[in-house]
This record gives structure tokens, sequence and C-alpha cells, in this order.
């Protein structure tokens, strides 16, 4: 048996709620809306904000620590494979969870990083204390457009 910190968040499919009893009806809508709110609140947060930290929902107990962190998102758009500020500060980051992206070069998507067949066409993507950077080939993919994804745990 798996042991879980939270309980899966699934609504049941029906209540039947009392007709005769306001207490008991009032005391039922009340636990509804709490396991409504409950299990909506563990879903990931699909969204997904240019240029602005969004929590994704996601919670993270790492090393059997009962403390969870909770995992935030920023996206950025690019258009060029220059470094850029990401803003965040890295004294409230444990570790990223996500480091990705995709570009257009017009024709064709390209996720990144991208690893091409020939060594001179690939994309790498890190993060560095204060910037995303680039590390290309020789001859990587002519993107016009792109849009970089950064999720990391944090203690807020």
């Amino acid at each position: 048996m798996i042991n879980l910190p939270e309980k899966a968040p699934y609504l049941r499919n029906q209540r039947k709620f009392p007709f005769d009893d306001v207490r008991e009806l009032s005391r039922q809508i009340d636990q509804a809306y709490i396991d409504i709110a409950t299990k909506v609140n563990l879903r990931t947060i699909g969204v997904f904000a240019v240029n602005f930290n969004n929590i994704t929902g996601e919670q993270w107990y790492l090393d059997g620590s009962s403390q969870k962190q909770q995992t935030l998102r920023q996206v950025y758009t690019f258009n060029s494979f220059t470094n850029f500020n990401h803003g965040i500060n890295f004294n409230s980051v444990s570790t990223f969870t996500v480091i990705r992206g995709i570009g257009f070069d017009g024709t064709n998507y390209y996720p990144i990083p991208f690893a091409n067949p020939v060594a001179t066409g690939a994309i790498e993507l890190f993060v560095s204390p204060t910037q995303v950077v680039f590390g290309v080939g020789a001859t990587p993919p002519g993107i016009v457009s792109g849009i970089i994804i950064l999720e990391w745990l944090s203690l807020f």
C-alpha cells in the first residue's frame, strides 16, 4: 500500500442532501463546500502567464519531510538566443523542477533543450543565479519566437 501525504483529489459523484432538517442540510452543504475547495486546491493550476509568478498547485514532500514545498511557475517569451535576466530570487529557490521551452523558426517547432543529431545544431538551456542561458551549436535552428517555462520549489 502506498502511503500518500494527502488524500487523492477526487470528489464523490453524488451527495444526497436532507430536505427535512435545516441544520443537517446546513452541515452537509458546509462539508460539501470544504470537500470541493480541498479537492480543487489539490489539482495542478494551469495558469501560464508571461513575466508573472504563478503558484502551480503542486505540493512536494522531499526526503520524508512532512513540510510541504510548493512550486512557482514563470513564463518568458524570447525571439533570439540572447541570454536574459529571469528576476528570480535564488535565495528562495530550493531546486528547479522544470526548465523547458519551445522555439519556432517560422515553419517548425523545436523543443528546448533541443538535441540535434548533428551536434552543431543543438540548443541547451540552463538557469544561472541571474539569467536564463542558451548554449547553441554553430548551426542551430533560426528561432524567431519561443517560450521558456521555469518552475521551482520554494518555501513561502
